[in-house]
């Protein structure tokens, strides 16, 4: 792992949601640099989900052909939490077991640390990096909007003595308009573990030398304008805020021989803005029967091109909430691929999300909300039906539409599991492809953000800037040229 020159040491959650993006910051970070640093990755051992660590290598063999003065280090497994109540209490346990790993790492580094970038669920490794003087900045993958939930969460715990999901009107989100509280991320509804480690992210997150979000400022300036005046924690001033929107380049024609992927050769034969795509991340797209038939029947219904991205239910006892590939022969109603064949395609395995919705043919995305899906769905202009499953998937689909205008609303019962009636994804399937003046002002917002987007990472746009300021930042700390 040696290097002659300063080093950046990231510290990722090594899951799909945290991961990429991080790592694609870190990679800006470095070419920010000019040379003067290199970038260390420290990788916790996800034993318990094998396609992680399988993600993992990949990434690792990809970058180590890339020229970049990037370093890797596996860091040791660890015994797995076996009793926690729920996945913020098992992840935040499984992090804290690795403090004395991630300390033997930076100790035995022999380039000097410019600066420790963490992941935030990996607030409790900023003791390591106290008790080494080293600066730790906190990467948080989500929203600017969930990042000022978080830092207020502290002071909102003190004035509500009950859980949240049962407080009076609306939830105060500085730079939001009111939020319901039924729209809160699912750790923060009530009380408990998963929560109180939520309250003490929100804590920790004020002691880091900058916060680095993966957001594009012109996409939530009141958020952000909220964060930087101390509105999310009266009386203090939370960290500089660095936003990094996202650079989201699409795996490249096919060279000679080399095949499309299915699915984007289906999409190579259909009209342009003519396909709705259905795609719910890495942990969804897998629906009970019930579900599947009312998803069938709004498709079937609605007279749209469709591509669906349709998974197998959850193996039971696998330690991890990955979906497998479905069987669409027993999954799916009798009939439904005889009736569409000729407008729809059901994909039952895992899709390259990222060349499907850069691709001419998709007019509107029906989205889980996870904030990867959501950028890349506004890096090509794409329009939005949220339908959100988990974590804070929630407070998301409410900014898409009631803030940034970029998504048609939809009803989600979240009280049944965030079951959605046909005729309501009928009704939003066909208002996001333009079926209404909702729709069609949905089209002109995302096509607005594409470009706030696209000229955020360009030369003097704002996320440009942020990263250059943030690499001379680190490189004055340590005294790098």
């Amino acid at each position: 792992m040696a290097s002659a020159c300063p080093t950046i040491v990231l510290v990722p959650l090594c899951v799909p949601g945290h991961l990429p993006s991080m790592f694609e910051a870190g990679k800006r970070l470095l070419n920010s640099t000019g040379g003067a640093m290199s970038l260390t990755v420290l990788f916790t051992q996800m034993t318990m989900a094998a396609n992680l660590m399988s993600d993992v290598d990949d990434l690792i063999r990809k970058e180590s052909d890339s020229g970049l003065d990037i370093h890797f280090h596996h860091l040791p497994a660890v015994q797995l939490p076996t009793d926690s109540p729920g996945a913020e209490n098992f992840i935040m346990r499984f992090i804290q077991l690795h403090a004395p790993h991630v300390k033997a790492a930076l100790s035995s580094l022999s380039s000097p640390v410019a600066a420790v970038v963490a992941d935030y669920f990996c607030t409790t490794l900023f003791d390591v990096t106290r008790e080494l003087a080293l600066p730790v900045y906190a990467y948080f993958s989500s929203s600017a909007s969930m990042l000022a939930l978080i830092l207020r969460l502290p002071v909102l715990d003190e004035e509500v003595t009950g859980d949240l999901v049962d407080m009076e009107g609306a939830v105060n989100v500085p730079g939001m308009p009111p939020v319901p509280a039924a729209l809160l991320p699912a750790p923060l509804l009530t009380k408990g573990p998963n929560y109180e480690w939520m309250v003490y992210h929100g804590k920790r997150l004020m002691e880091a030398a900058g916060i680095i979000v993966y957001t594009v400022a012109e996409l939530e300036p009141a958020v952000l304008a909220a964060i930087a005046d101390g509105l999310c924690v009266p009386g203090r001033r939370a960290p500089t805020v660095y936003t990094v929107s996202p650079a989201l380049p699409v795996k490249a024609a096919p060279g000679d021989g080399e095949q499309p992927h299915e699915c984007v050769a289906w999409l190579d034969a259909q009209p342009p803005a003519s396909v709705v795509l259905l795609c719910f991340g890495s942990m969804g797209g897998s629906f009970p029967p019930p579900q599947v038939r009312e998803i069938a029947d709004a498709l079937e219904r609605c007279g749209h091109r469709f591509l669906w991205v349709f998974r197998g239910p959850v193996p039971a006892g696998c330690g991890a909430p990955y979906p497998t590939d479905a069987n669409v022969d027993e999954l799916l109603p009798k009939g439904f691929l005889e009736r569409t064949k000729d407008r729809g395609l059901v994909w039952p395995k895992w899709a390259p999300q990222k060349d499907i919705i850069a691709h001419s043919a998709i007019g509107g995305f029906v989205t889980h909300c996870g904030w990867n899906s959501v950028l890349e769905s506004l890096w090509h202009g794409v329009p939005m039906a949220p339908w959100p499953l988990y974590a804070e998937q929630h407070l998301k689909a409410f900014e898409l539409v009631s803030v940034m205008g970029v998504a048609v609303a939809m009803e989600v019962d979240r009280k049944r599991g965030n079951y959605v009636e046909a005729a309501e994804l009928e009704r939003a399937v066909k208002s996001v492809m333009g079926g209404s003046e909702e729709g069609q002002k949905a089209r002109e917002k995302a096509a607005e953000a594409q470009a706030l987007c696209r000229n955020a990472v360009e030369e003097g746009g704002s996320s440009y800037v942020s990263l250059q300021k943030l690499a001379r930042e680190m490189a004055d700390r340590c005294g790098a040229a």
